[in-house]
């Protein structure tokens, strides 16, 4: 009986915790590729399904770089996908609906292709913004951003030894902020994934970019191992697997089904300091809330 009214409490109590947000947040999310969505993939799922808010998508290139990763993948759709030409012509389209099924999956409503080449593997930042259409990626966020009217846009976060396409797709979010009026900016949020294991990385800014510095040891999280349902049986990696597994022309995507990732996200300096009590807000109510 005692078990059953603290299960009863526990549950009342998130509930009336994900109340306490007096709105349905609204969340872009900017990314490179078409299955860098995976990353937010639970916090995401939490906004849509269970704080009733809304999300939406930026994508940056067309995909057509991750042929090198679809042997699998012409078992699955019947092409030679990792044959360069071959996956540079049919890959853009397969990844867009790859990402709309995950898309699915986590509830986000709608997508924004920019369509800018994914063209080999590089770390070089300038590099990237050289090749793509760099003013008109900006105006086109911020005119986007400005319309919507987020309350946040998550980007993954520029380490050093990242993709120069996702250095890239931050730091451009990031200037379309910069260009906004400061009482009309959205929450800047840069992410990374990390074990439960590991204390995570030291990050400050990417040198040569003050833009993208972090407010110091401002990080917020959320352990997809976190248990819920009947014995506490489920977790949610199971939400994190199921939009992995939809990238099936990516083969390098599905290793990462091994679990126990914590979500990341780091308050950008760009941000107003009265942001960071919405942004604990936000996070208390996506690491209180449970399905029923």
């Amino acid at each position: 009986m005692k078990k059953l009214l603290l299960i009863f409490l526990v549950i009342c109590s998130t509930k009336a915790l994900s109340q306490e947000l007096d709105y349905q947040p609204k969340v872009l999310l900017v990314t490179a590729h078409p299955d860098d969505d995976a990353l937010f993939s639970v916090t995401v799922w939490k906004t849509t399904n269970l704080l009733r808010g809304t999300v939406d998508l930026a994508l940056m290139t067309n995909g057509e770089g991750g042929y090198k990763y679809s042997t699998l993948g012409n078992y699955v759709y019947g092409k030679e996908l990792d044959n360069e030409e071959v996956g540079r012509d049919y890959l853009p389209g397969i990844r867009k609906k790859e990402l709309m099924a995950g898309g699915d999956v986590v509830g986000i409503r709608n997508y924004f292709f920019f369509d800018q080449q994914d063209f080999y593997y590089t770390q070089d930042i300038e590099e990237t913004l050289e090749k793509w259409d760099t003013p008109p990626i900006i105006e086109r966020l911020k005119s986007i951003i400005q319309k919507e009217n987020y309350d946040f846009v998550f980007m993954m976060l520029p380490f050093d030894g990242n993709h120069g396409h996702h250095k890239a797709a931050t730091l451009l979010a990031l200037k379309a902020i910069e260009l906004m009026d400061e009482k009309d900016r959205p929450i800047a949020l840069l992410s990374f994934v990390r074990s439960p294991e590991e204390e995570g990385m030291s990050f400050v800014m990417m040198e040569g970019y003050p833009i993208t510095k972090v407010k110091p040891d401002t990080i917020f999280e959320f352990d997809r191992n976190q248990k819920f349902g009947f014995d506490d049986r489920l977790d949610y990696n199971i939400i994190a697997n199921w939009v992995i597994a939809e990238h099936k022309s990516q083969g390098t995507m599905q290793l990462l089904m091994q679990g126990g990732r914590v979500e990341q996200y780091w308050y950008s300096e760009i941000n107003e300091t009265d942001g960071l009590e919405k942004t604990r807000q936000f996070f208390e109510a996506i690491n209180a809330v449970q399905p029923d």
